[in-house]
């Protein structure tokens, strides 16, 4: 995976985490009008176009896609943010071990 896919994978993650963030990530959503939910939607969009070219792990990004996307009901929300965040965190974990396939 290149350097524009490992920082797609683990800046979405880092995202994902803050809004998982009990009380603080809700807040934060709804504080601005639920934009953050479509910023997340078009991060976890490009990044699924970046990895597949690169063929990298993208099923964290689709699962965040949903998540932005279901996100505006208030537990659900949270629970997909944890959700998402977790698989982003062992594919990226899991990604920079490999080596690329050429």
């Amino acid at each position: 995976m290149s350097s524009l896919g490992k920082l797609f994978k683990w800046g979405t993650f880092a995202y994902e985490g803050f809004l998982a963030l009990p009380f603080i990530g809700g807040a934060f959503v709804v504080a601005n009008g639920w934009v953050p939910l479509g910023i997340a939607f078009l991060l976890h969009a490009a990044a699924v176009i970046i990895l597949l070219r690169e063929r990298g792990p993208f099923i964290g990004n689709i699962v965040g896609i949903v998540t932005s996307i279901v996100a505006f009901i208030p537990f659900v929300g949270w629970i997909m943010h944890v959700i998402t965040a977790v698989i982003l965190l062992f594919e990226g974990i899991f990604a920079s071990r490999q080596r690329p396939r050429y």
